[in-house]
């Protein structure tokens, strides 16, 4: 809790050292998943995956909060031997990633607070999280020049798409 405090507290103060190099996005989140992998294995939770080979140029250890975050939740949320979707595509001048889940979704009331700090939608889910993961992650997105957005599939469950600007010089 205090590490992610003391993290959205610089990021909203603009004190992180923004130290870009480039590296495979692609084979981030990769890492990011099979950092999990206990979780999603105790769930019996299936993947699908499509992820393009990225080279992207930012801040390597922000962004992987983003990912380690989105699929926690992602993981969190999911039904038992439910099924997880990643696709990540390189658009023309941006990245674009999308998450999604077969959980519960977010209600239409409360998907504008999200991303604020503190905020849980899910109380059962207290024990597991702060309300900070969603905070940091748009806060990490914002500072990238990138968009973030939650939105409820037709068919069941939560899909997070991320968008982040390809120019060099507006990523961290």
């Amino acid at each position: 809790l205090v590490g992610n405090i003391l993290l959205l507290s610089k990021l909203e103060n603009q004190n992180i050292p923004m130290k870009k190099t480039e590296y495979r996005l692609d084979e981030q989140i990769r890492q990011a998943f099979l950092s999990l992998e206990t979780k999603w294995t105790e769930k019996e939770i299936g993947f699908q995956v499509e992820l393009e080979e990225v080279k992207y140029t930012g801040n390597e250890g922000l962004f992987m909060h983003i990912w380690i975050n989105l699929l926690d939740n992602a993981i969190k949320f999911s039904p038992s031997k439910g099924t997880i979707t990643m696709f990540l595509k390189q658009e023309q001048d941006s990245v674009k990633f999308i998450l999604e889940d077969e959980g519960p979704g977010i209600e239409d009331d409360v998907k504008s607070r999200i991303f604020d700090k503190f905020y849980q939608v899910d109380g059962s889910h207290k024990a597991e999280g702060n309300g900070l993961g969603l905070a940091l992650v748009k806060r990490i997105v914002d500072s990238a020049g990138g968009t973030i957005k939650a939105e409820n599939r037709e068919y069941g469950g939560c899909r997070f798409v991320i968008e982040l600007p390809k120019q060099k010089d507006e990523i961290i």
